[in-house]
């Protein structure tokens, strides 16, 4: 067992142990610590304590879980809710994208981590933890490290496991390809190339990194559109490419007539790069080749061996799990944002009024949601205003969006009665023969009522209130007809509000991702929003919204935000 009593000796240097363990834990770029068999602190990287803000004393001999884990608000962490926990007393892997770990400072982190058992020296019953900051991504950028074609097993293990932690941390194809190359350059090579086969079945060299001065210097010059993978072709990247195997290449292996123009490119690019040796592995999901790796050395004398090939076959296949996934996500986000916006309506022509409405996506990081915003004619010569928020955050999101706006736009066409009414008739339906679980929204009908006025009537069915900005920027929430939100069973009768609209007034609907932040009261989000409301109000309408939006909208905001707003001109 490696122990704080066995990193020194009386005062002097570290035991072999130790100082094996020391080093391997200072080549991960991530945090890393070390527990034993009953869960204490037994060794930590200077990763790890900058993260954390506790020195090496204040961590080692600690229980880890009692000292870091917490929960969102920073509660304490039940061992019986702690996934880490659980894993490390079943003895296995184990990882989680999002979870939180204690500060010095008593702040909360955001992090990501993997743990997998290991042995140290002859105790095989500790477990390594990597870990990051999952907000401050720059803090992973790897101290540079000496290229070694010489790894021990441990320091395999730890690359594998940093690898694993960091490309599936993130669902954005090129932030997992730049921390891909930053994982085996300088650490394995000084060069690393990312060939990727498009959805179109085309070869694209999407990065080619070189370690120049302690930078990763990418030659954008030797990226670019490649020739078409070739069937037959023996040479090393065309097999990778077809997902054949693993491969070692150097310059003498493209010097021959070239029996495919991938081979021309690979000449080219050993002749601009000045690679003696390289390694060319298959970068694969379960479905299918994605691409390949190539990583390659021309300031490092060594070449690479055939025993060099199972750790950059295990990294690209790692790399190619995350590649499928953020590609996957991608892909999915794609879909239902396309949806989204085929399904949010344009806004009708009503004499007397303006009108514009806004939606904003949820940042790159988050899913699509199920915010929405609608506007038409009813049948006795008014106009229907609606807003809303499907809960949920993906297609089903907003599949369901699309089942609420629809019907709705039935019922208020079809009958013509007060917004409570036509609200207790959607939530009826929704119950039974929707899949929407909840929803909040705004129903309203607006028409003129002579002398420049407009008599709006609403129903509120949990949503953020409708804010009134006056002409002279005198604002009030309007809570009346204020009722419980859709599909919670309730089966009550809705309230109904009414009030005039006067010359040169300003309304606005809009979702709780304008307003709400995460750890801060709904009523500061409220507060600003009047507040900023109340001092565009003398800006035309379509500049009034865009900087409402730019100003109010959180900078920490994770969800998507709808923004109706409506003006009575001035008389």
């Amino acid at each position: 067992m490696v122990g704080p009593e066995d990193t020194a000796t009386a005062g002097g240097p570290l035991t072999p142990a130790a100082a094996a363990l020391a080093g391997t834990l200072e080549a991960i770029g991530a945090g890393a610590y070390v527990v034993d068999d009953e869960g204490l602190i037994v060794a930590v990287n200077t990763r790890a304590e900058h993260l954390l803000g506790r020195s090496e004393a204040e961590l080692v001999g600690h229980d880890a879980h009692d000292l870091l884990h917490r929960g969102p608000q920073g509660q304490p962490l039940p061992r019986t809710q702690c996934a880490m926990r659980q894993a490390f007393h079943a003895s296995r892997a184990a990882q989680i994208a999002e979870d939180w770990f204690s500060h010095s400072d008593g702040s909360v982190l955001r992090i990501s981590w993997l743990i997998t058992p290991f042995a140290v020296g002859d105790d095989p019953g500790c477990t390594l933890v990597v870990f990051y900051a999952a907000d401050h991504p720059d803090d992973l950028a790897p101290p540079p490290q000496p290229a070694s074609q010489h790894l021990t097993e441990l320091q395999r293990l730890a690359l594998l496991a940093e690898t694993t932690t960091r490309l599936t941390s993130t669902l954005d194809v090129d932030e997992a390809l730049h921390r891909l190359v930053a994982l085996v350059v300088p650490r394995l090579a000084d060069w690393a190339v990312v060939d990727l086969i498009t959805e179109r079945d085309e070869v694209w060299r999407t990065l080619v990194v070189h370690a120049e001065d302690d930078k990763l210097v990418q030659r954008e010059e030797l990226q670019g559109p490649m020739p078409p993978v070739p069937e037959e072709s023996p040479m090393p990247l065309s097999r990778a490419l077809r997902g054949v195997s693993s491969t070692l290449a150097g310059p003498q292996t493209y010097q021959g007539a070239p029996d495919s123009g991938i081979a021309v490119e690979q000449r080219r690019l050993f002749e601009a790069t000045g690679m003696h040796s390289a390694a060319i592995a298959p970068i694969r999901s379960t479905r299918a080749v994605l691409g390949a790796l190539t990583v390659g050395r021309g300031d490092n004398p060594a070449d690479f061996t055939p025993q060099d090939l199972p750790l950059i076959e295990d990294i690209a296949r790692r790399a190619g799990l995350a590649l499928d996934n953020a590609r996957l996500y991608q892909r999915q986000r794609k879909v239902a944002e396309t949806m989204q916006n085929h399904l949010l309506p344009q806004m009708p022509g009503v004499p007397g009024l303006e009108m514009t409405v806004r939606y904003l996506p949820a940042p790159e990081s988050s899913q699509v949601g199920g915010d929405w915003y609608d506007a038409f004619p009813l049948s006795d010569a008014s106009t229907a205003l609606a807003i809303g928020d499907v809960v949920g955050h993906d297609l089903e999101a907003a599949a369901g969006m699309a089942q609420v706006r629809n019907m709705l736009r039935a019922y208020a066409w079809s009958q013509t009665e007060p917004p409570s009414r036509i609200v207790e008739r959607l939530d009826g339906a929704i119950q039974h023969i929707t899949d929407v679980a909840m929803a909040t929204m705004i129903f309203a009908r607006i028409e003129a009522a002579g002398d420049g006025h407009w008599r709006l009537s609403w129903t509120n069915a949990g949503h953020p209130p409708p804010l009134l900005v006056s002409k002279d920027g005198l604002t009030s929430y309007l809570t009346d007809g204020h009722g419980i939100l859709l599909g919670t069973q309730g089966n009550v009768s809705r309230p109904d509000a009414t009030t005039l609209l006067s010359p040169g007034s300003t309304l606005v609907l809009y979702t709780d991702g304008l307003i709400e932040e995460p750890r801060r009261n709904l009523d500061e989000g409220l507060n600003r929003l009047r507040q900023h409301a109340a001092a565009l109000a003398h800006r035309p309408l379509a500049s009034f919204t865009d900087h409402l939006l730019r100003r109010v909208r959180p900078a920490g905001n994770d969800d998507d935000v709808a923004l109706l707003a409506l003006r009575v001109p001035k008389t």
